[in-house]
């Protein structure tokens, strides 16, 4: 052990120590400084980044050993606190730079870093200093993050003030619109928004410690599972295997009618079989992480190892055996059926196009892994806290499987550090709860960054072929398409996914006969949860990309292609309903003088450039805001002493559900006087919110903001006085009202028929055009984004801020979906660098948003969702401006550079 003095934030503070623990967990678990966050392990993400003697370094590398006696050490807590701000943090929450907040101590310590040394930086020596910090960012884009720091700099020069900057709305304006900065700003640059981690070193002293034994092949028959030699490892509470789970052990998937399934194929605990690389075998409880990470290092697992199928046409093979015995490997089918047989249509068109296309398994990768922790309270429910985004169904797929009824079993969501879907399937809920029941003790599990990436799910790859035909005046006629959805090994939401592809292949264009066919398919690859799109990147990227293809074939601008054939009013999509609103060719027309001058610039600058290219595409964005067909949401309101108290389950992964609630319920409560002081939220809590539905599919907003707004004129109308005033507490109980009024809302629409793919699924869809250009290295095979122009329509804007962040995160997760990212190896893909996150050098700095504001009858105050459709098709401009620049088309994404220069060889040979 070593004793060391350290200078921590101005104070002298004494530890004792290993030689080998890191500086991060001295930190957090020592002396409690929680606001250094530990994301990676790796020294990869800069979650953790402090100041040591002047410099930013990764705290989770850096070994006791290493840091010198005395050092000053600098962490979020010395920057500023809530009642005394840095202007780096002022400038933070101004400019919308935390979102879910996780990575922003680190940004926010590596940016004052910078500042003391140089306090008029320019942009590009900012992204050249978070690269350098190896700062990382899921959720905004970087663009914020370098605009803050731009910002504070003017602040710390004198030439802005906090006053000029801080929005300051007049008594009784609105909300709706603004620059307003969400509640939970302030604790998230301070350090002080206390995630999973956090919490979890709040937890009673004989919490028992959970660390997993998993399957190390993905497919295989287990013949036993001994535990004798871990039970007797020191610390060790339990050793749980599949036979002390008191329920069924299955997760109940959801699954259609119309599955050739159960949608019980998911065990908690592997029993029989192991189904992909990760699976949970067994869980160690111990007293320590370490003595439960030792001890499950002893449990031996005997299996007999089967043949791994890690991709649908693998699993879709006629020697392939059936994964889940008695069930086939395709388990469910939909199809398309509109208008006229397209087959003799296609013979006689004169211009018709058809291709293969595959999007990948494209992982989430947010910064915080996945975190939980379990107890029962004292009127004996289970308690879970965890990163879930759809906690009453998450409660309803665990209680029959973990043996508990459904009303004993109450999921709180912990301040999230992003998922970006692949929380609305449970992870770890379930296994939680069955150590919390075994033990009746307070159970706490955290993975680490390997394990987020090999367990948690990804985005389920779509293998599609595509043929598209029109006519000779441009239009189209025919649509033909026939899809698979690798979804792994597990059901769940698997047949909803597969579902966009008969609701999105050919959206937001008019094609009057449509046929096709799609089927989910069991492998066992990562299996397939929500991500941001959910199904739109594989489906959009289908058909935009035979957009271009058949514009290239007319020799025609494949602008005016979209123009010519963008679904007008009273259109109907491919499953035959009509849209909330048609704003495709005015979006179209906004863009046009942005896509003419990107391609007047390629031109200029191809010509003077001997080893790189340029070029310039389009794509046309689209989603729908809603789960498919009458999706309903809840919550409640209660005025109070103090105000009126809020409360939903609007899940946040970062995008905002705080503010969001805060601008419907203020915007409907200002009629009565109420300023967003006097509105307290509680979110996130079954023992105290409604059932608001998942954090998925764009729908909060919308669902959840429309039962907001209805539970608060639920309010109003019972506070109302005959004379149009309205009571206040005191008078609505002298008069014995109610104080408190629920409200729900239920979506007007119908499920897609799977035999047809007809119906009204949506209430509300968003809408967008992207203009990308890029720069391709002829030598190299590289591929560069060089700018970006969105121009969205999502509906009335409810806080400009976090539209704009999702706007710009979505764009660019949509550059990692084209270029970098993928989870296919799984000795190459299982750490964040391996599976491709964009760091900041990868990414441009210049993005232009635009937007038009349609309301939308449906929406909440005219307003659709936003964090989806930024990521529904920007990869097709991206491939599509690589084929401008070079020729070279790909159609099996990422465009990893020896894919680019392959392709550019094989046009040169």
């Amino acid at each position: 052990m070593l004793k060391k003095i350290l200078n921590i934030n101005g104070l002298k503070r004494t530890v004792i120590v290993s030689p080998e623990i890191s500086l991060a967990d001295v930190l957090r678990k020592q002396l409690f400084l929680t606001g250094t966050k530990v994301g990676c392990g790796k020294g990869e993400c800069g979650a953790c980044n402090v100041i040591l003697d002047g410099k930013v370094v990764r705290s989770c590398i850096v070994r006791m050993k290493r840091v010198p006696d005395e050092a000053e050490i600098t962490t979020i807590e010395g920057i500023g606190s809530q009642d005394d701000l840095h202007d780096i943090q002022f400038a933070w929450m101004i400019h919308g730079a935390a979102q879910c907040g996780f990575c922003t101590p680190g940004f926010i310590v590596s940016a004052k870093a910078l500042l003391d040394q140089n306090n008029n930086p320019t942009r590009e020596e900012v992204r050249a200093w978070f690269q350098k910090s190896r700062n990382v960012c899921r959720c905004t884009g970087y663009i914020p993050l370098v605009d803050a720091v731009m910002e504070a700099a003017k602040l710390m020069r004198g030439e802005v003030t906090r006053k000029q900057l801080w929005l300051k709305l007049p008594e009784g304006a609105s909300l709706v619109g603004t620059e307003a900065v969400r509640p939970s700003a302030c604790a998230k640059v301070t350090g002080t928004w206390e995630f999973g981690a956090d919490l979890g070193l709040t937890l009673p002293e004989d919490t028992l410690h959970i660390k997993l034994v998993q399957a190390t092949v993905s497919h295989a028959n287990i013949i036993s599972i001994d535990t004798t030699d871990a039970e007797t490892m020191p610390g060790v509470y339990r050793v749980l295997t599949y036979k002390d789970v008191k329920g069924t052990n299955r997760i109940n998937g959801l699954a259609f009618p119309s599955n050739k399934g159960d949608g019980l194929e998911r065990p908690i605990l592997n029993d029989k079989k192991i189904f992909q690389f990760g699976d949970a075998i067994a869980m160690v409880l111990a007293d320590t992480p370490t003595h439960a990470e030792d001890a499950a290092k002893k449990v031996i697992v005997e299996i007999e190892e089967l043949p791994a199928y890690m991709s649908a046409p693998a699993a879709m093979a006629e020697d392939a055996i059936e994964i889940h015995p008695g069930t086939p490997n395709i388990y469910f089918e939909t199809k398309v059926v509109k208008g006229e047989e397209t087959a003799p249509l296609m013979e006689s068109l004169p211009y018709v196009v058809e291709d293969d296309l595959y999007v990948g398994r494209q992982p989430h990768l947010p910064i915080e892994p996945d975190v939980g922790f379990a107890y029962f309270d004292e009127e004996g429910k289970l308690i879970i806290h965890s990163k879930s985004i759809a906690l009453h169904f998450h409660a309803l797929m665990i209680a029959e499987g973990i043996g508990l009824p459904l009303d004993k079993v109450m999921i709180v969501q912990n301040p999230t550090g992003g998922t970006f879907g692949y929380k609305f399937s449970p992870t770890i809920e379930a296994l939680l709860a069955v150590a919390a029941m075994d033990t009746g003790k307070p159970v706490y599990l955290e993975f680490n960054m390997y394990q987020q990436i090999t367990y948690t799910g990804k985005r389920s790859p779509f293998w599609m072929h595509v043929k598209l035909g029109a006519d000779k005046f441009g239009k189209l006629q025919a649509l033909e398409t026939d899809w698979s959805c690798d979804h792994g090994p597990y059901c769940e939401f698997g047949d909803l996914v597969t579902t966009r592809g008969s609701q999105f292949i050919g959206a937001g264009y008019k094609i009057d006969n449509i046929r096709g066919e799609g089927r989910t398919v069991a492998t066992n690859h990562g299996w397939g949860s929500a991500f941001r799109g959910f199904g739109s990147p594989q489906a959009l990227f289908a058909s935009e990309q035979m957009m271009d293809e058949l514009a290239i074939k007319m020799d025609v601008d494949p602008l005016e292609l979209r123009y010519d054939n963008a679904l007008r009013e009273g259109e109907v999509t491919p499953n035959g309903c009509k849209l909330d609103v048609y704003v495709i060719p005015q979006l179209l027309d906004k863009i046009r003088p942005y896509y003419a001058k990107a391609k007047e610039n390629d031109k200029e600058k191809n010509k003077n450039s001997e080893n790189k290219r340029y070029g310039s595409a389009i794509s046309v964005l689209m989603y729908s805001c809603g789960l498919d067909g009458a999706d309903s949401s809840e919550a409640w309101v209660e005025i109070t002493k103090k105000g009126v108290t809020v409360a939903n389950s609007w899940e946040d992964h970062g995008q905002g559900a705080d503010m969001g609630t805060l601008t419907m319920a203020h915007e409907t409560l200002r009629k009565a006087g109420y300023e967003p002081e006097d509105i307290k939220l509680i979110l996130n809590d079954m023992n105290f919110t409604p059932n608001s539905g998942p954090a998925g599919g764009s729908r909060s907003n919308v669902l959840t903001g429309n039962a907001t707004r209805v539970a608060c004129e639920n309010l109003l109308e019972g506070l109302k006085k005959d004379d149009g005033t309205y009571r206040d507490y005191d008078e609505q109980i002298a008069e014995g009202k109610p104080t408190r009024y629920d409200g729900k809302w239920t979506a007007p629409c119908t499920a897609c028929d799977v035999e047809t793919g007809q119906g009204d699924p949506f209430p509300v869809y968003m809408y967008g055009v992207l203009l990308a250009e890029v720069e391709v290295d002829m030598t190299t095979g590289k591929t560069h984004v060089d700018k970006l122009t969105c121009i969205s329509d999502v509906g009335t804007i409810i806080n400009k801020l976090l539209v704009d962040g999702q706007i710009l995160g979505g764009l660019v997760q949509g550059i990692g979906l084209a270029l970098y990212e993928d989870f296919e190896d799984l000795k190459k893909h299982t750490t964040l660098t391996g599976c491709g996150i964009p760091q900041i050098k990868d990414v441009t700095d210049d993005i232009t948003l635009l937007y038009l504001e349609t309301p939308r009858p449906l929406g909440p105050y005219g307003a659709a969702g936003a964090g989806e459709m930024p990521l529904s098709s920007p990869h097709s401009a991206i491939i599509s401006a690589i084929y401008n620049a070079c020729g070279v088309r790909i159609t099996h994404l990422p465009a990893y550079p020896d894919k680019v220069l392959a392709g550019i060889k094989k046009l040169n040979k």
